[in-house]
């Protein structure tokens, strides 16, 4: 005789708005099983009743087979009374206190809407708003939980009696899909020319790709703002964009149709092309290939292009469906903004400030309430490694290797993320930008607002660097109220930021490299090339990279032939007229530049290896100025990436006898120098570079002993692909246990999370 129970089920996790209830009821219901599912505040409830077999099957599938975008966190279990019955339920949301529910992330249009999209006789052909409980905007669109319509942009949209049967039948796809709409009852799409005419529908569609094969600049509304976009291959169309946006030669991403075209233009392996078609959608750092039909404009002196594949219905109609002229197969798709501005996402600010930048645009009726930009992101050794970490992420929460109690970071002034916490989650918010623009204090405030509304997280705690002019820590002191703001050393922070995300609970130090362009640090320089052993409590340098003189601040990080002159002075190697830098400094500016040097007027001390990585890119011939962060950088690992560094070996001299240790980059300058003049390539030269930093991570690694520690690798450098494999063969070689980061950026985009475990380790 079968025994019969019941048990009371409470999920939490990434469990609404995913398919979650009708994942259930269809499983419990194949396996005969009473009882009913519902959501609440704390995530989904469910009760189920059977013989034990089957309740036992039904958990396990409960764990195996969840729907694509649910993300479990716990199950608990509770037997409760039998009450009998033979039928499974979908009941009511209802609020509970305590607890939460983690809100999905926005995502592309799955491949049953894209199919639906394409075919004739659904009735949701060419529906720009195509979505289902597996696809579609979320994020973005969220006002509060539970993920009910009501709380949601589309609350706006009264559903049709075909939709609104969809929304109610467990057995569809839609079952609760709360964007759920179609050409009768959504949202609908309308082209804008320069001139104000509006124009709807599919006539609108068609003037949007007549405007991008003429060669114009199309103003895009996407999931989370605008896009400016223009056809990839046409240079006179890039440079007009570079132009109006105020680029500089910062790469422009640029998104395609499918797989097929990225293969076109990029080198695609196994492991991109899975994360170029998930659900998030990043922009995917990937090998231009030589013959790509996109304009060197678009990524001008760099090896790589940032690509990603159309990933809403209306970036589908876009490009053209079978039977439409078609538009150019390749587009560039950047943020709508200027630089340095945070994104355009409502309707009324992308027609003022998109003004004078696009000829047209192409818009909805569904209003954005949040923000986000685009996710960025490399593959490396088969995983990401993130450098945005925004759309299709944000706001899906890291779990914590210690609870917190509620806490607010407010991260970096660069790339930056703020982050809330309470137990053992972290929120890091989409990325918000650089706040050096009243626009992004702004946004960086209506962002802080919604994460916490979102989370339910009421800070107690406020964390924020410890650097004295940085806006994020003058935005945290202004608005802490009556709540204590700790202050955590930039470097330990990223440090830790590693630690978290690899669920490290900080009773274990690691060896920590912390390799970046700037980082206040307590003795008042300017640090970046740390060797610190760190736990989550504290952290001891153990090595720096020697300080040499940062004159005049940012004017130095702009122009990299000044901070090859400062290197070159401070290694005691003669500015010769031969050397590019030197020739590239105006000579009023050299003699300003030497007395500087000399009486250390207007100089910041700085061990910064970014910095470093700027003076070899000028000395070498690279990049003498630059229009965006670690352009030189770049350039130089574009550069060297494929030569062949052969049998000659750049060492960097390590002073040892007293903590710090000191690491002198003057025998590596005059190898470079050596080479040089020699006729090296550059490119071979900045393969020994790479490879004399590596190997220095090694050595250092080695020579303190700490084979049972982990090494941690972490800041800006290590968005440096060459750099970071050579490193990463280098340790594992020597038997070291290396963690580097898959789920926050290396950069300062991370911050916010070390900045939380750090300011709670007491």
């Amino acid at each position: 005789m079968m025994t019969r129970r019941r048990l009371r089920i409470c999920v939490r996790g990434v469990v609404q708005g995913v398919g979650f209830r009708p994942f259930v009821y269809t499983t419990a219901a194949g396996l005969g099983l009473a009882g009913c599912v519902r959501n609440d505040s704390n995530g989904a409830v469910i009760e189920v009743e059977g013989d034990d077999d089957a309740v036992g099957t039904f958990l396990a599938r409960l764990h195996d087979d969840a729907p694509p975008l649910a993300v479990i966190e716990t199950v608990d279990t509770e037997v409760i009374p039998c009450v009998g019955g033979t039928g499974f339920a979908i009941t009511d949301t209802t609020r509970s206190t305590g607890g939460r529910t983690l809100a999905s992330a926005d995502v592309a249009m799955c491949a049953e809407c894209a199919a639906e999209q394409r075919d004739p006789a659904n009735r949701r052909y060419r529906h720009a708003f195509v979505n289902c409980t597996n696809c579609g905007p979320r994020f973005t669109i969220i006002e509060s939980l539970p993920y009910d319509r009501g709380a949601t942009t589309m609350a706006a949209f009264t559903m049709c009696t075909e939709c609104a049967r969809e929304y109610a039948d467990p057995a569809d796809r839609r079952f609760h899909a709360q964007p759920v709409c179609c050409p009768n009852c959504g949202p609908t799409p309308s082209y804008r020319d320069d001139g104000g005419h509006v124009t709807q529908g599919e006539s609108g569609l068609h003037q949007a790709r007549t405007l991008l094969r003429d060669g114009g600049i199309l103003a895009v509304k996407g999931i989370g703002g605008y896009h400016l976009a223009c056809d990839a291959a046409n240079e006179r169309a890039v440079a007009e964009l570079r132009q109006r946006k105020r680029r500089g030669d910062k790469p422009f991403a640029v998104m395609v149709p499918d797989l097929s075209t990225a293969r076109c233009i990029t080198d695609v392996d196994e492991a991109a092309a899975r994360v170029l078609s998930g659900p998030q959608r990043p922009i995917v750092l990937m090998p231009r290939l030589p013959a790509a039909p996109v304009a060197d404009a678009v990524a001008p002196h760099n090896p790589d292009l940032g690509v990603m594949l159309a990933y809403t219905p209306l970036h589908a109609l876009l490009f053209g469906l079978p039977g439409d002229a078609p538009g150019p197969p390749v587009l560039v798709m950047t943020s709508g903004n200027l630089g340095g501005e945070p994104i355009c996402f409502t309707d009324d600010d992308a027609l003022h400030r998109l003004a004078h930048l696009a000829d047209g645009w192409l818009m909805h009726n569904r209003a954005i309430l949040v923000p986000c930009d685009d996710s960025v992101v490399r593959v490396l050794d088969g995983a990401e490694l993130p450098i945005r970490r925004s759309r299709g992420y944000a706001p899906l929460p890291v779990a914590l290797p210690v609870p917190v109690p509620p806490t607010l970071a407010v991260g970096a002034d660069l790339k930056n993320t703020l982050a809330v916490a309470e137990g053992k989650y972290a929120w890091l918010s989409q990325h918000i930008g650089d706040m050096d623009d009243l626009a992004t204090l702004a946004a960086f405030g209506r962002a802080e607002q919604h994460l916490e509304a979102l989370t339910g997280v009421n800070p107690e705690i406020v964390v924020a660097d410890t650097h004295p002019g940085y806006r994020s820590a003058a935005w945290a002191h202004r608005n802490a109220g009556d709540r204590p703001v700790r202050s955590v050393q930039h470097h330990h922070a990223h440090i830790a930021a590693l630690m978290a995300e690899h669920g490290l609970d900080g009773s274990q130090q690691v060896l920590g490299f912390a390799f970046d362009g700037t980082g206040y640090g307590p003795d008042g320089a300017v640090w970046g090339g740390e060797v610190l052993l760190a736990d989550y409590k504290s952290y001891q340098r153990l090595a720096q990279l020697k300080y040499v003189p940062l004159a005049g601040g940012d004017i130095s990080v702009l122009r990299p032939y000044r901070m090859a002159l400062s290197h070159l002075w401070a290694a005691g190697l003669p500015w010769d007229a031969d050397l590019v830098p030197v020739q590239a400094c105006p000579i009023d500016e050299r003699q300003a530049l030497e007395h500087q040097l000399k009486t250390g007027f207007g100089c910041a001390p700085t061990s910064s290896m970014g910095r470093l990585f700027d003076a070899v890119a000028a000395l070498v011939g690279v990049r003498q100025v630059v229009a965006y962060e670690a352009q030189a950088a770049i350039e130089l690992e574009g550069l060297s990436r494929d030569a062949d560094p052969g049998a000659t070996h750049y060492r960097f001299d390590v002073e040892t006898g007293q903590l710090p240790e000191g690491i002198d980059p003057a025998p590596v300058l005059a190898a470079v120098i050596g080479d040089l003049r020699a006729g090296v390539p550059a490119g071979v030269i900045g393969a020994r570079f790479h490879r004399a930093v590596a190997e220095l991570i090694v050595e250092l690694a080695a020579a303190e002993g700490v084979t049972k520690q982990k090494v941690a690798l972490s800041g800006g450098v290590f968005q440096n692909a060459l750099l970071l494999r050579l490193a990463l063969v280098g340790l594992r070689a020597k038997g070291f246990q290396v963690i580097t980061h898959r789920h926050v950026p290396p950069n300062d985009g991370g911050i916010a999370l070390g900045q939380l475990m750090v300011g709670n380790a007491g």
